[in-house]
């Protein structure tokens, strides 16, 4: 299997396509029953694993994201949350937070875990671990971080790292929009 054992796709890695899927998700007060990986086709996407809905560190990246999102809309990104909670759940915990109410982007449902397993995240105890994988408009796995459950991860520096690969230069360490890049990779 994988890259070396049947011919058939590599297992995940970064310059590879990153693996489609088709999943209902909650967005905007409604359940969409066909958002798929493949109708960001020419957009960027940050892809964002969290453990469960209902919980204590997934709000504040949920939160944080959604109050950066239209800094990741400029840069061409949609951002979609995964975890392997029910679409019902999904709205529920929205009704119930008017801050994951108002995200502004969608939240994927993966109750057959198929999505978290596809990408790497998915935990022996049945949730989704803290992944964040950026795509390029191709459809092509530019990057990715993967945390254990009890550690958020930084928004301004997934933004950061998706504006250095829009660059098409050579980034240095701690690069920044505005520094000097080293030229064209």
């Amino acid at each position: 299997m994988g890259c070396c054992g049947g011919g058939g796709m590599p297992p995940l890695a970064v310059d590879y396509p990153a693996p489609d899927f088709k999943a209902q998700a909650y967005h905007d007060g409604s359940i969409d029953h066909h958002l798929s990986l493949s109708d960001y086709r020419g957009k960027w996407v940050l892809l964002f694993f969290y453990p469960l809905d209902f919980t204590f560190v997934c709000p504040t990246e949920l939160v944080e994201l959604g109050a950066m999102r239209e800094d990741f809309e400029k840069e061409n990104c949609q951002i979609l949350g995964v975890s392997v909670d029910s679409v019902y759940s999904h709205m529920n915990w929205a009704e119930a937070d008017k801050k994951i109410k108002d995200l502004g982007f969608p939240l994927i449902s993966d109750l057959t875990k198929e999505i978290s397993d596809a990408y790497g995240v998915l935990h022996r105890d049945g949730m989704s671990l803290r992944g964040a994988f950026l795509i390029d408009p191709d459809g092509i796995l530019q990057s990715y971080t993967v945390n254990n459950a009890n550690v958020g991860r930084n928004a301004q520096e997934l933004l950061r790292t998706l504006k250095a690969f829009k660059t098409g230069d050579l980034c240095p360490a701690s690069w920044d929009q505005g520094k000097e890049t080293l030229g064209k990779a």
